[in-house]
């Protein structure tokens, strides 16, 4: 796969991968303000956003939950649905109305599993889009939680 990390599923899987999982989506839509999952809750589903923006969201003790990320248009939301145990790591919440592709975690689970060729291709599609996520978390939380000019270390 050459398409970066955070592109689209429509730019980052084999158009043979893509047409499967989109004949298994359904169409969707959260007015603003709706809770799309919380910390810990199952991951059962995801989605691909088609318009609006959904903020992540990470509980810190004692404070109000830290917004991670704002995603938008092409974006995937939910990547703890293919990690076992299946439960969020993060929360998400629709930051505006939005209308996005929904798909039911298990059924795609098991349609990887039946062909690995297409399993292969979305744990890459997802672990990327993941490995994104863990450094712009990382980059968050020291922007808000560092002390002042303790400076960050390239990993």
């Amino acid at each position: 796969m050459n398409a970066p990390a955070t592109a689209g599923m429509l730019r980052a899987l084999p158009a043979e991968y893509r047409g499967r999982l989109m004949r298994s989506a359904r169409e969707v839509s959260f007015p603003q303000g709706t809770r799309l999952f919380e910390e810990g809750g199952r991951a059962d589903r995801f989605w691909i956003i088609r318009t609006g923006s959904v903020d992540l969201d990470m509980c810190v003790p004692g404070r109000r939950a830290a917004v991670i990320e704002t995603l938008r248009h092409n974006e995937l939301v939910g990547w703890s649905w293919l990690y076992a145990p299946h439960a969020w790591h993060l929360g998400a919440e629709a930051t505006s109305p939005v209308r996005a592709y929904e798909f039911d975690a298990v059924a795609i689970r098991s349609m990887c599993q039946d062909d690995p060729a297409l399993g292969a291709s979305v744990a890459e599609w997802v672990g990327g889009v993941l490995a994104h996520r863990l450094r712009a978390t990382r980059t968050r939380l020291l922007d808000l939680y560092a002390p002042y000019g303790s400076g960050s270390r390239q990993l």
